[in-house]
């Protein structure tokens, strides 16, 4: 986990990688709309490629429970921390990468940590997408916004909506001038409080 020298008293987001390829397309984008970030904005990013996390082993009703490991409770920790969380995330299958679908897994297990407050403590802080895909339509990633609404309307979070663009080859996404544009404004959005059933905005990418 690294953490940009930028601190602010107000807003913190943190950066989920979760493409198996390093410094990817939507590593690229996701990096391009931070740096518009005010200065001062604590940013963090976390390469989930790069931890030992194990796959999520669902304990919910067992007796014996989940040994939370180190890098699990670091991961936890820094969720917790952050008041906005961007799940940048390459369309896979159309949804979310696996690194990034382990995740929000373990999300899963810290709902029913012994003590834990997890889903309070989530409550009003802010979800964000940033994709990068090889489809040139948008609208192949409407199951990944479902995923990524449905999942702050459940913590009572709000959803800053997804951030799209076109890329395979490595760097690719430079070449796609709207998404660039589009990362310039992205995180100056109005992120409403998400709610069932889902209703897609105007300009919500």
């Amino acid at each position: 986990m690294t953490t940009d020298t930028a601190t602010g008293p107000d807003r913190s987001f943190l950066f989920v990688l979760g493409s198996s390829r390093p410094h990817g397309n939507t590593e690229i984008l996701a990096r391009a709309a931070a740096q518009q970030l005010p200065p001062g904005t604590r940013r963090r990013w976390v390469d989930l490629a790069q931890l030992p996390l194990p796959d999520f082993q669902d304990g919910r009703h067992e007796s014996d429970g989940w040994t939370v490991g180190e890098t699990e409770e670091a991961l936890r920790q820094a969720t917790l921390e952050a008041t906005d969380i961007v799940l940048a995330s390459p369309l896979y299958w159309y949804t979310l990468s696996a690194h990034t679908k382990r995740y929000l897994d373990y999300w899963s297990g810290w709902l029913t940590v012994p003590g834990s407050d997890f889903k309070q403590r989530m409550a009003g802080r802010t979800l964000w997408g940033v994709t990068a895909m090889a489809d040139h339509d948008e609208v192949v990633a409407d199951g990944l916004v479902t995923t990524l609404h449905h999942t702050a309307a459940y913590l009572r979070m709000r959803f800053g909506g997804l951030l799209t663009g076109n890329g395979s080859r490595p760097g690719q996404i430079r070449d796609d001038g709207r998404a660039m544009i589009r990362a310039k404004t992205f995180f100056q959005r109005e992120t409403p409080l998400a709610r069932f059933p889902y209703e897609e905005q105007t300009e919500s990418r």
